[in-house]
């Protein structure tokens, strides 16, 4: 893939001055609306039997957006991916316009397509929640981390070069086995891991309504047991320097010590962690029945099965939002647990 023109740069710039999308770096994408998990944190899979999926002909029509817009990097998200059928067939055709492709996945089937993986997917994500034990409770499928522990390890051996790496949300039922998951990262061969805290109030990842506090309770870290939290979160910064200044765990420490902040902040003990977020200017969420959101956690703006991705982005209606959103005090952006800020002069080449 070519290296980012000044032109190109120049356009970024220009976006966050403007609130006009001239260049989009990032789109992330839903081929599929279902889950081959049964997340406890996640609400996904209980709309399973309603399948919305990404068509040849949405992404085709996609291209023309995503080639004017200057489009580096896709992310395939979900719902899990790879039930889309036609999954591959759509990595070809955004190739044809010269992105990087990364699959955000369970894990599940990754061992089944090796072979079109590493032709179509430059690199992939998976999730991990935790030891072998805890990730199936946690994922509510029988053996989930063996097949995904045997998928990284076999596309490993075939070419040892190929990025993978892992994320997992911490929350109630693994924070206490944080150790443990960044054993199982290196043990499986991931490249690097990356951590987060639970989405508990927002209307995302299916949500029809953001969840209640008896639902949020199953997920929220009790107040009672955050000293303990914020014991661990010393241990793992003591104890893992090493893998902090390689980068092996993704964030930085005061990251990770924000994960206590976050959780302590529905109690009223501190604000929510300061988050520096561009997602709205540099990104934009394509779901799988082709609505538009400007990220994960706000409303649709449009659909492309309506109009073309560059005419949703830049209505004046969207231009608006971006002009009047103020991530700092917007009750969402507060609240958000996976910040985006990319600035003009980084290069996803």
């Amino acid at each position: 893939m070519a290296g980012q023109s000044l032109y190109h740069t120049f356009k970024r710039y220009r976006t966050l001055q403007t609130h006009k999308i001239l260049a989009l770096p990032i789109v992330i994408l839903m081929p599929h609306s279902a889950c081959n998990c049964r997340c406890v944190m996640c609400d996904i899979w209980k709309d399973n039997k309603n399948l919305k999926q990404l068509t040849e002909a949405d992404i085709s029509g996609l291209l023309s957006s995503l080639k004017k817009l200057g489009t580096r990097q896709v992310l395939m998200s979900g719902g899990e991916a790879l039930l889309n059928t036609n999954f591959f067939e759509l990595c070809r055709i955004l190739k044809t316009i010269d992105v990087k492709v990364t699959l955000l996945t369970t894990g599940l089937s990754i061992k089944n397509n090796t072979e079109q993986l590493l032709t179509w997917v430059d690199d992939i994500i998976v999730s991990l929640d935790g030891d072998e034990a805890l990730h199936d409770a946690i994922r509510n499928i029988p053996n989930a981390f063996r097949k995904l522990r045997e998928g990284v390890e076999h596309i490993k051996k075939i070419k040892p070069d190929y990025r993978i790496t892992g994320r997992t949300v911490i929350h109630r039922l693994n924070y206490r086995n944080w150790p443990a998951i960044i054993a199982e990262s290196k043990k499986m061969g991931l490249d690097q891991i990356s951590f987060l805290p639970a989405d508990v109030s927002s209307h995302a990842f299916n949500r029809q309504q953001a969840w209640t506090e008896p639902k949020q309770d199953e997920i929220l870290i009790p107040e009672q047991e955050l000293p303990e939290l914020n014991e661990i979160i010393s241990y793992l910064l003591t104890e893992y320097k090493k893998d902090f200044d390689s980068a092996f765990i993704a964030e930085s420490p005061e990251k990770i010590r924000n994960i206590y902040h976050y959780y302590a902040a529905f109690y009223g003990l501190n604000a929510f962690p300061y988050k520096k977020c561009n997602a709205p200017w540099v990104s934009a969420v394509v779901e799988a029945d082709g609505a538009v959101r400007p990220c994960f956690f706000m409303e649709s703006m449009g659909n492309i099965r309506d109009t073309s991705l560059n005419n949703i982005l830049n209505s004046d209606e969207a231009i608006a939002f971006r002009r009047s959103l103020d991530t700092l005090t917007n009750p969402t952006c507060v609240k958000c647990v996976c910040s985006l800020n990319l600035s003009p002069l980084t290069s996803l080449a």
